[in-house]
C-alpha cells in the first residue's frame, strides 16, 4: 500500500536500497527473540531500523515465522486486527500469512479479522522488505493494534512465543514534533524504561506503539529477556529539520541473558 511512498516501489531499487541500508548498519552478535524497530519512511528511519535486521543476517538457523506487530494509524479501534488475507505482498513479492498462528491468534476474544485496519496501514509493511531481505523465505502473523490492554497483548504473545523458529517484531516510533534537543532527551527517557522493561509511563506521546510495545516489554519480562540498545537517533540526525523531529529507537531482546 506505501510502496512508492514509504520506500521505493519498484523490486530493483527497492532490494539495492535495503541492502545498503543492511550493509550500512553495524554488525553486532545477538541472538534476538524480539526486535524493536521504527516505521517510518526509510529516507527517515531505515538507518535506525536496519541496525535492527542486520543482526538477522547471519543467524543459522534463521527465524522461519515472524510475529509482527504494530500500531494503528488510519482506522480507530479496540483490540488486534488480522488482514483477512493469506499474504501480504510488497515489490520483492508475497510472504504467505501463517495460519497456525492465526488460528491461535483467533482463539483471544479481541482478536478479529479487520481488513480495513491493514489496508493502508504502513506500521507493518514498511518491515516485511528489510525481513524479506534478512532472512529469505519465512511466513508472518500480521497484528495491527488499535487500543488494548497490555496484559492482553501479552497474553498473545506468550500464546504465539514458540521457540528459535519465531521472532517477534515490535513496530513503533518513539517522540514527535519535538525540537532535536527536547526529542533527544524525551527518547533518552523512553529508551530508560525499554531497556527496564517498564511500560508504566509510556504512552502515546512517548512512542506511537505504545500499545503494542507495553505488552511487549511485559511479555519481555516475564520471559527474562535481556534488553540491549542498538540505535536512538531521530528524524533531525538522518534527513529532517530540527525544529520537529520524529524519534527512531531500535532494540533486540534476548533470551536467557544472552548477548
Amino acid at each position: 500500500a506505501v510502496a512508492g511512498a514509504f520506500y521505493p516501489g519498484d523490486a530493483a531499487s527497492l532490494r539495492a536500497e535495503v541492502d545498503a541500508l543492511l550493509a550500512n548498519a553495524a554488525p553486532r552478535k545477538l541472538t534476538p527473540k524480539l526486535l524493536i524497530a521504527p516505521h517510518a519512511g526509510y529516507v527517515y528511519s531505515g538507518p535506525i531500523a536496519a541496525s535492527a535486521y542486520r543482526l538477522l543476517e547471519n543467524l543459522a538457523p534463521k527465524p522461519s515465522r515472524v510475529v509482527l506487530l504494530g500500531p494503528a494509524h488510519t482506522v480507530a479501534f479496540r483490540g488486534v486486527a488480522l488482514p483477512a488475507a493469506r499474504a501480504l505482498e510488497t515489490p520483492l513479492g508475497a510472504v504467505p500469512v501463517d495460519e497456525d498462528l492465526v488460528a491461535v491468534a483467533r482463539r483471544f476474544d479481541f482478536v478479529f479479522d479487520d481488513a480495513r485496519a491493514h489496508a493502508r496501514e504502513h506500521s507493518l509493511e514498511v518491515h516485511l522488505p528489510f525481513l524479506q531481505r534478512a532472512l529469505g523465505a519465512f511466513s508472518v502473523l500480521p497484528l495491527c493494534v488499535g487500543q488494548v490492554d497490555a496484559g492482553d497483548v501479552a497474553a498473545l504473545l506468550d500464546a504465539v512465543w514458540g521457540g528459535p523458529e519465531t521472532l517477534i517484531v515490535i513496530s513503533s516510533d518513539l517522540s514527535h514534533y519535538l525540537p532535536w534537543s527536547e526529542a533527544k532527551q524525551v527518547d533518552g527517557d523512553t529508551a530508560r524504561m525499554i531497556l527496564r522493561c517498564d511500560a508504566a509511563e509510556l504512552d502515546g506521546d512517548r512512542a506511537c506503539g505504545t500499545y503494542p510495545l507495553g505488552g511487549a516489554l511485559l511479555a519481555a519480562k516475564r520471559h527474562g529477556l535481556t534488553p540491549t540498545v542498538l540505535d536512538l537517533r531521530n528524524s533531525g540526525d538522518t534527513a529532517g529539520d530540527r525544529s520537529r523531529v520524529v524519534g527512531y529507537g531500535a532494540f533486540a531482546f534476548c533470551e536467557g541473558g544472552a548477548r
